[in-house]
Order: C-alpha cells, then sequence, then structure tokens
C-alpha cells in the first residue's frame, strides 16, 4: 500500500478506517468541521494547536525578519501551496513576527511547567 504521504489522515477518514472523534485545536479543523473540538467535548485546558515556524538566531536585524516573513506569507498564500496544505488538513496561521515571539514564549512557559510537573528534567 504505497498511498502518497500528502493524504495523510484525511483519507483514512474519508474512507472510514478512521474515525474523527475530537480536534485538538482551539476551533474546528475546517477539514473537519462536524468533528467538534476536545474544549467542546468537555476536555478542559486541552486545546493545542499544531504549528510550525521558521526561526532565525535572536540578533538577525528586524528588517531582514520583515523581509522573511513578507515573502514566507506571500509563498503560503499562494493557490499551490494553499491547496496542497489543505489536503493535509492543514491551516495556514500565518502571524506577524511579534505575534510569533509571543507565542513562542507562551509555549516555552507552559512546557517548562508541563515537564516540573511531571518531573522531567534535562539530562
Amino acid at each position: 500500500m504505497n498511498e502518497p504521504i500528502e493524504q495523510g489522515y484525511m483519507a483514512f477518514i474519508a474512507e472510514g478506517k478512521l474515525l474523527a472523534l475530537a480536534v485538538s485545536g482551539s476551533k474546528r479543523a475546517a477539514a473537519l468541521p462536524n468533528v467538534p473540538t476536545t474544549l467542546e467535548s468537555g476536555v478542559p485546558n486541552s486545546d493545542f494547536d499544531f504549528w510550525v515556524g521558521a526561526f532565525v538566531p535572536k540578533q538577525t536585524p528586524r528588517d531582514i525578519v520583515a523581509k522573511l516573513h513578507r515573502e514566507t506569507a506571500a509563498a503560503i498564500e499562494s493557490t499551490a501551496i494553499r491547496e496542497k496544505l489543505a489536503k493535509l488538513g492543514v491551516e495556514p496561521m500565518i502571524m506577524s513576527p511579534e505575534d510569533f515571539d509571543a507565542r513562542v514564549a507562551r509555549e516555552v512557559d507552559i512546557a517548562v511547567t508541563l515537564a516540573k510537573a511531571a518531573n522531567i528534567t534535562a539530562q
């Protein structure tokens, strides 16, 4: 069975081989509008938006960061990329560099808190 990787889990759901019970994002997935979020299903503090981002060294000049952001956003907004992402059930979440910085800082704090609560230590 050599299915193209771009089909991902969506093909299994469409074929009835996989039942989507809930999505973990903070809102319903456009590709699965009838599937509730974990929050809607009654699981508090369970939302987790999967994301991918681009990082550069901290000392990168902000004008370079801005240009990289503009070019990346333009590529993501292209029809070809949007179509490929949609086949994977991925919804682009373009944000400003400042918003991305804040998101990363927030999620690092959450990860540290979870690691401490689970007694996970660096090795």
